[in-house]
């Protein structure tokens, strides 16, 4: 089954109001190509270099996410790009972004990483350290970033109700931002979470935009 085929069948079984990303890193143009041409918009990188490639060789209505850990150094390269970057995972990264964006005379949209899986190697803040460092001080001085709201990532095991329960945590996270500093924020609404394997889940469980690449890509070619 082609790249049509599966975003057809996958946009029949995904309710309306939720946000899907093409997760398209490691994959040929002529694949994008073919998912664009079947009417998707949003697609996500994670890596700088290829973004940036591919958003030169795309057409310009697409909207760019990056869904990687993002290095600093790599800021620059991609925001002239990017219409939102999942993986903010310190306070050092926000602000530099926001200098970055401020640089380039735009305002970059942001989500807030959390990190609430069992695995030690995946970044982002805890839920009590994004709580404790959110300030409506803080989010004022941040001019030229719209924060969005926040993504996160379950375990990578079988076990279903450890999933949905990581599920609920991020969840929980942005229910308490939103009725704390972003109570007057509406920008503030975005929660992504779930992936090919586990999305069902994270749509329950409150997701609104999910990232989506091997059952539109098939497996990815390194």
């Amino acid at each position: 089954m082609g790249v049509r085929e599966n975003l057809m069948r996958l946009r029949g079984s995904v309710p309306d109001g939720v946000v899907l990303v093409a997760v398209s890193k490691f994959h040929p143009l002529e694949s994008l190509r073919e998912a664009y041409d079947a009417g998707q918009r949003v697609f996500g990188e994670s890596r700088a270099n290829e973004l940036c490639t591919k958003a030169v060789a795309m057409p310009d209505d697409v909207q760019w996410h990056f869904i990687g850990h993002l290095q600093t150094n790599k800021v620059r390269q991609i925001l002239p790009h990017v219409s939102l970057i999942h993986s903010i995972d310190s306070e050092r990264l926000l602000c530099l972004v926001n200098a970055e964006a401020a640089r380039l005379g735009r305002k970059v949209s942001v989500l807030l990483q959390l990190h609430v899986a069992q695995e030690e190697t995946k970044f982002g803040f805890t839920p009590d350290e994004l709580l404790a460092i959110m300030s409506q001080s803080l989010i004022d001085e941040l001019s030229n970033v719209e924060i969005a709201g926040v993504m996160g990532m379950a375990s990578n095991v079988d076990d279903e109700e450890r999933i949905r329960n990581d599920f609920r945590l991020i969840r929980s996270a942005f229910d308490s931002l939103r009725s704390t500093v972003f109570y007057d924020r509406p920008e503030f609404r975005v929660v992504s979470m779930g992936m090919s394997h586990d999305w069902h889940i994270a749509v329950t469980e409150g997701a609104d935009m999910i990232r989506v690449g091997t059952t539109i890509f098939g497996e990815r070619e390194y």
